[in-house]
């Protein structure tokens, strides 16, 4: 599995899922027709209740975004203070093993001076931080022991491989300064997209907010007929399938490997669909990975660990993560990704719909995966 996704034309779809350009009209028609409908007058300069809706809902998605920046950056950054913590923890130790080298040359030094082997300047030399120049310059050497030869060997040694590490704590420890940065950044640009969003939304009147909600049930109900649909078209898909087995005579051994497959597929698929069942209700938090809330992501990556797969922790990575299939192709247990920079996912449940945490001040919850309509879906992966 590839560890680096290939960008794509912005627009694009993968494994057989639609261009924008070739989105539903019907969805579109009856976006536009609410709005028409529910159309706010602005003939005193302020924004219609549309263009509110529009703004909040690109707020949101625009936090979302940076959420999976955050959670990008936050994983990185714990993996580089474990790299840093370890690194000095070495040097730590490589710097004990140096300070009891020089002890040891101190008591040849001692001897030495002890039985007139050399002048009394040679234990200062050799007690001192660096005794290799002495070293070089009067010879000593050669009138050392082997014992005593390899004691300065193995502490020049130690000094060289001291000296690398803590050039490479050094290093590491600027890089995780730079991440700390990045974390900072997609931190505050999430906290001020929410703030734009409350923002807008707090100067909606009462009514206003109730017409908004009309509007938004309209949306809901059109995505939950464009994910009858897709159901439809997945129930009659199998039903084909099916019979074009019968007609083989039932099995090969190349289908019934295949099967067995499936089935494993599917149980492990059951359980991840389980734990996210459970966690409807439970609030959307920006960089939670539970027990108490969740992102998307995090979401996808806990309910998957439950069923003993291992995902990424961002949206970047969990596309990579599996094998890509078509929309019209998906089985519960897979994973739905949205927007062309892959910034939200959900875990589908079959008949059009899935469980998401879908923003922020919502809840966990099943939904159409045609929220959004379809031209804002990604890709479908299969994570195992």
């Amino acid at each position: 599995m590839a560890s680096h996704r290939k960008s794509r034309p912005a627009g694009t779809r993968v494994a057989g899922i639609r261009t924008p350009a070739l989105a539903t009209a019907a969805l579109t028609s009856v976006a536009l027709l609410s709005q028409s409908a529910n159309a706010a007058p602005a003939a005193d300069g302020k924004p219609s209740l549309e263009e509110v809706e529009k703004k909040v809902d690109d707020l949101y998605r625009q936090a979302e975004s940076a959420t999976e920046k955050y959670n990008a950056a936050k994983e990185k950054t714990t993996k580089q203070r474990k790299n840093v913590d370890t690194l000095l923890d070495d040097v730590a130790k490589r710097m004990q093993k140096l300070n009891e080298e020089r002890d040891r040359l101190g008591s040849f030094a001692a001897a030495q001076y002890r039985t007139g082997a050399a002048a009394p300047d040679t234990a200062t030399f050799l007690l001192a931080d660096s005794p290799q120049d002495y070293f070089d310059q009067t010879q000593l050497m050669g009138r050392l022991t082997s014992r005593q030869k390899s004691a300065v060997d193995e502490y020049f040694t130690e000094q060289s491989a001291t000296m690398k590490k803590r050039q490479e704590a050094s290093r590491s420890l600027e890089t995780l300064t730079a991440t700390q940065s990045d974390l900072q950044t997609a931190k505050s640009a999430v906290q001020k997209k929410l703030s734009d969003a409350r923002e807008l939304l707090s100067k909606l009147t009462a009514e206003e907010k109730a017409r908004l909600a009309a509007i938004q049930k309209q949306q809901q109900e059109a995505a939950a007929r464009k994910a009858a649909e897709l159901a439809k078209q997945q129930a009659a898909a199998e039903k084909a399938k099916e019979e074009a087995a019968a007609q083989d005579g039932g099995s090969t051994s190349g289908a019934g490997s295949t099967s067995a497959g499936d089935s494993s597929y599917a149980t492990k698929a059951e359980k991840a669909l389980a734990f996210a069942r459970a966690q409807i209700g439970k609030p959307y938090v920006w960089g939670a990975t539970g027990p108490e809330s969740y992102d998307c992501s995090g979401l996808t990556q806990a309910a998957w660990k439950a069923a003993g797969v291992d995902l990424p922790r961002t949206t970047y990575d969990q596309v990579n993560a599996g094998t890509t299939v078509s929309l019209a192709d998906a089985r519960p247990g897979d994973l739905i990704f949205f927007y062309d920079d892959i910034s939200h996912v959900g875990i589908y449940i079959g008949n059009g719909m899935m469980i998401h945490a879908p923003k922020p001040g919502a809840y966990v919850r099943e939904e159409s995966i045609y929220y959004g309509g379809e031209s804002i879906i990604h890709s479908v992966v299969r994570p195992a």
